[in-house]
């Protein structure tokens, strides 16, 4: 029973202490509020002056994560087939040279067919060429007959050197096909090492010339690209720096640097493309695609900064508490409107005007638990 009796003491005690407190702190329609100084030390409020601070100017821009060109590859292939085999899945990492997909058609088998029979005529005609060439020279034989034989020994060994490419185009020995050994299916093989970002193949599709089979990306040479507007391209300078985020992923900060601007501007935007390259620390960790929001830092200027849990926003505006009165036994402040520049870690840049200086007293911690 004491116990109980305790308990609803202390709460009451506590709601009291609560009621006191709360009642302390008085705020007047005209923005100005009062707080005692006994609440000021219990809330572990602070008061401070604008510091002046070195911040950068920034052009402000987005772009996406990307690889070069050369680090993008598109899998095709040279004849269309149906998919026999294979074994790899979106996210799958390939080496050069590794065998992606095996492919199989008859038409293989009938380009191997007619290599062979322009393989077996080539020794021939050359052999009749070289013969009548020789009977020409010794005035035997026409210039007609002459002409025949290299005209056909020429268009053979065309025909010949054709066939021959197109097998290697489709990873078949020629030499083997020689020998009689064809085959009705051809694999294609990694043409750079990297990752499966596209995979569009299923055991016994038939795959066009035209149909994209795979894709691979090589992220080892991730970097940033940036669309800068035109009345903004002559700030930027290769060497300069380049804090961006991922705004649909994090909102962690990632550095970059350019490293190549532009040389014409694209687009109905009238916008200059910024290439970046990141720290290798971090190419891990982002992907291709990822749409990027940038600062390219331009340049620096001095200007007095607050805190950023000094300032409130309500409504698309900016305020800060400014001390008006210190008395024995409390603080006055005015929530008074400030406008703002730029941002550094955790601090904000304010413009100074007739009300705010580097000599004002502003409520520096604390503020959010006045302004509710």
């Amino acid at each position: 029973m004491k116990r109980i009796v305790y308990i609803i003491v202390l709460t009451l005690v506590l709601t009291s202490c609560k009621k006191n407190t709360t009642e302390e702190v008085e705020t007047v329609d005209n923005g100005i509020i009062s707080v005692t100084k006994e609440q000021f030390q219990t809330m572990k409020m602070e008061i401070g002056s604008p510091t002046e601070q070195d911040f950068n100017v920034a052009i402000k821009t987005t772009g996406k994560i990307d690889v070069p060109p050369k680090n993008r590859v598109k899998i095709t292939s040279f004849l269309g087939g149906y998919i026999k085999s294979t074994h790899l899945l979106i996210g799958d990492k390939v080496k050069r040279g590794q065998a992606l997909v095996t492919l199989e058609n008859t038409e293989f088998i009938d380009i191997q067919k007619e290599y062979i029979e322009v393989a077996e005529q080539i020794n021939y005609l050359k052999s009749e060429y070289e013969r009548q060439k020789t009977l020409y020279d010794e005035k035997i034989t026409s210039q007609k007959n002459y002409l025949k034989a290299e005209s056909e020994y020429k268009r053979a060994n065309g025909m010949y050197q054709s066939l021959k490419k197109k097998l290697q185009l489709l990873n078949i020995d020629p030499s083997q096909v020689q020998k009689g050994n064809l085959t009705s299916t051809m694999t294609i093989y990694a043409p750079i090492s990297g990752d499966v970002t596209v995979m569009n193949a299923n055991v016994g599709m038939f795959m066009s010339p035209a149909d994209v089979i795979l894709e691979i990306v090589d992220t080892n040479h991730l970097h940033v690209e940036l669309a800068v507007f035109e009345k903004d391209i002559l700030q930027v300078k290769e060497g300069q720096n380049i804090i961006f985020t991922v705004p649909q992923a994090s909102k962690e900060e990632f550095k970059a640097e350019v490293v190549l601007v532009g040389k014409s501007i694209e687009g109905d935007n009238r916008t200059i493309m910024i290439h970046g390259h990141l720290d290798d620390a971090i190419k891990q960790r982002l992907l291709t695609g990822m749409f990027v929001e940038a600062n390219i830092l331009t340049n620096t200027k001095k200007g007095f900064a607050i805190p950023i849990d000094a300032l409130i926003t309500e409504n698309d505006k900016n305020y800060v508490l400014l001390l008006k009165n210190n008395s024995n036994s409390d603080y006055t402040f005015e929530k008074t409107e400030v406008k703002t520049g730029e941002k550094l870690a955790n601090f904000t840049e304010i413009i100074e005007n007739n009300k705010i200086n580097k000599n004002s007293k502003i409520l520096t911690k604390g503020v959010f638990d006045l302004i509710k």
